[in-house]
């Protein structure tokens, strides 16, 4: 035993173990040389009573401890320390751990914050996967529903053909005399409106329809404005008729400027070439043109731009009807006359460059928000809400706001053909089927999209799945290198 000199207490040094007797009122100077023991100097008090040591010399089997600094719970902190005689470790930068373990670098021991850090990013990275499996799942539950939804509709759509066929003879392309005669009636009566460029039209697209298609004149024709669309009923076939008035009815609608300019050209003097265009083709066939006429361009009118009624076959559009202040329509009131026309499906299915159809395009630029009352006394009533124009069944007419038709009805020579039960009922039949054949796609479309949720699930769940076992695996190595961390600690400490 060496006894060192003291300035205030003794302390005695043994070599195995070393015990220091109130070490929070000790303060080491000079040099210790314990035999087999430690050398310590200038040691202070540290937490929970914990010296402070420096410049630790380790003698026969020691350790060589510089800067060691007390832990939680007192465990020492040492830095730079060196292998005394007897192979005993070498440690840096060892900091200790919860419950005052050391750890160690450039060894078999890391900072306990690594573990911590690689612990926390897989748990992190596991959490994040499992929300994206959490949003596929989500994902394949709407579109479940979605499928079921859509095979729903398919079914219902389905029985409405069923019932059209067997209400129709089996088909529902049959039409009745009556509808081909009203057409044909609309027909008759443009061709005996003499002289005029319908006529020329009519007579081209009844009688030579195949070559009517390739002429440059006529191809780009869609036909005349009676022939364009039906109405339910006569009266109403005649009361748009008077308001259309004979020119407009009879005007002819095009689809672009250049389908304008092949009807009609031009001498140098400005004079209209009696050999070209409508005139040269109407004089072909005896049926001069004479007398102004109206050409309607549909890509040169301003469409209608709100929204379409959904789920409407007719695509009627969907205008703002006029309102009390109660919030009720005015007496009376049925409709918007744009929405009392029918077109064919054919016509449905047009469209111009900008994306707009028929009703949009034609019928928004002849009616425009023409309100239709059920009598002359209700459409006076509700002059203060009528903008456009207004027409009653019983002959009211209102032009415009403050424009009043007065006197006796005149029929128009030409009027819109009327739209036969049969007639109605093939439309609805083709109406049915582009339902039907929608539908169909959507259903496809959804499939593809369950199909791709399904494989990205699959391809998450394998990436779970994987950093699962990853963060298993890191773990059970985590904690086999803390039992042999706090081992290895133990036999270190243990004096000799």
């Amino acid at each position: 035993m060496y006894t060192p000199n003291l300035h205030h207490h003794p302390i005695h040094v043994h070599v195995a173990p070393l015990q220091v007797q109130d070490p929070s009122s000790m303060d080491f100077n000079n040099s210790v040389n314990p035999g087999g023991g430690v050398y310590m100097q200038n040691a202070s008090p540290g937490v929970a009573g914990a010296a402070f040591m420096q410049n630790v010399i380790p003698g026969v089997g020691g350790v060589h401890m510089q800067n060691a600094s007390p832990g939680i719970g007192g465990a020492a902190f040492m830095q730079n320390a060196s292998p005394g005689v007897g192979g005993a470790a070498y440690m840096q930068n060892a900091s200790p751990g919860a419950g005052g373990a050391a750890y160690m670098q450039n060894g078999n021991f890391s900072k306990p914050g690594t573990v911590v850090d690689i612990t926390k990013r897989l748990q992190d990275e596991l959490t994040k996967i499992g929300l994206k499996i959490k949003a596929h799942e989500e994902n394949l539950r709407f579109l479940k529903k979605e499928t079921d939804n859509v095979d729903e509709s398919i079914l219902d759509l389905q029985a409405t053909l069923g019932k059209h066929r067997s209400g129709n003879g089996g088909t529902a392309a049959n039409d009745d005399s009556t509808h081909v005669q009203t057409e044909e009636n609309t027909v008759q009566q443009i061709l005996k409106q003499e002289k005029s460029a319908a006529g020329v039209i009519c007579q081209l697209k009844t009688h030579h329809a195949t070559q009517a298609s390739n002429l440059p004149l006529t191809k780009d024709v869609l036909g005349i404005v009676a022939t364009l669309g039906h109405v339910d009923d006569d009266n109403l076939s005649r009361l748009l008729s008077e308001f259309l008035g004979l020119e407009k009815i009879m005007a002819i609608v095009c689809m672009t400027y250049e389908g304008v300019k092949s009807i009609e050209s031009y001498e140098k003097e400005g004079k209209i070439s009696k050999g070209s265009g409508i005139h040269g083709l109407g004089a072909s066939i005896a049926k001069p043109v004479d007398g102004r006429f109206e050409v309607i361009c549909l890509e040169g009118l301003r469409p209608y731009v709100g929204d379409i009624v959904s789920d409407d076959p007719q695509r009627k559009l969907a205008l703002m009807k006029p309102r009390l202040p109660n919030g009720e329509c005015p007496p009376g009131f049925l409709g918007f006359a744009v929405n009392m026309i029918n077109l064919d499906h054919s016509y449905l299915s047009y469209v111009t460059a900008s994306g707009h159809g028929l009703r949009e395009t034609l019928f928004y630029s002849l009616f425009s928000r023409l309100q239709v009352y059920r009598t002359r006394a209700e459409m006076l009533l509700a002059l203060p809400f009528i903008c456009d124009g207004a027409m009653s069944l019983d002959g009211g007419m209102v032009r415009s706001a403050g424009m009043l038709v007065l006197g006796d009805r005149k029929d128009v020579e030409v009027r819109f053909p009327l739209t036969s039960p049969t007639k109605k009922m093939a439309l609805n039949y083709l109406d049915t089927e582009e339902k039907l054949k929608l539908k169909k796609w959507e259903k496809e479309r959804i499939l593809e999209d369950v199909q791709r949720e399904q494989l990205l699930l699959i391809h998450v769940k394998q990436s779970f799945e994987s950093k699962r076992q990853e963060f298993v695996k890191n773990l059970a190595e985590s904690s086999s290198r803390i039992t042999q961390q706090f081992q290895s600690g133990s036999r270190s400490s243990t004096p000799r």
